[in-house]
């Protein structure tokens, strides 16, 4: 009796299915996904008419919020010191005092919480100032 030797087939692994399980996992992901700003500062800022600001790339913002709390470019201060404020501002300017200084302050903050910004700002020699406000709705910028 003659017996046939069994042909080996080459492995060939397929990965068609696990790139289609991966797609479909990502999609549900994102579906199921839901994309809170917890972390962005809710601020309501004055309105003003004037003339729109182009920021050039370095700039430093301090915003201010209702209740007092101050955060300088997106990151919020431990406390509201006016040495922690000092310590971030020198910290985000380096030596340059000629860059942009921006003040966004909420319209409810108080006065006293954007004239300390605004001293700390005088002392430590920044002297290109501005104050963030927002067009009335229906207004249009002049030519």
């Amino acid at each position: 009796m003659r017996f046939r030797k069994p042909t080996v087939e080459p492995l060939e692994i397929n990965l068609t299915p696990m790139i289609d399980c991966l797609l479909f996992l990502i999609v549900f992901l994102l579906l199921a996904t839901s994309f809170n700003h917890f972390s962005r500062l809710n601020i309501v800022l004055p309105e003003a008419e004037g003339v729109a600001l182009v920021e050039p790339a370095n700039s430093i913002e301090v915003a201010v919020q209702e209740d007092g709390n101050y955060m300088v470019n997106g990151m919020s201060l431990a406390n509201n010191s006016e040495a922690e404020l000092t310590n971030m501002l020198q910290q985000e300017a380096g030596n340059e005092r000629d860059i942009l200084f921006v003040i966004a302050a909420d319209a409810n903050a108080t006065h006293q919480s954007v004239v300390k910004v605004m001293d700390i700002a005088g002392k430590l020699g920044f002297l290109n100032l501005n104050i963030s406000t927002v067009m009335p709705l229906g207004q249009t910028l002049p030519q």
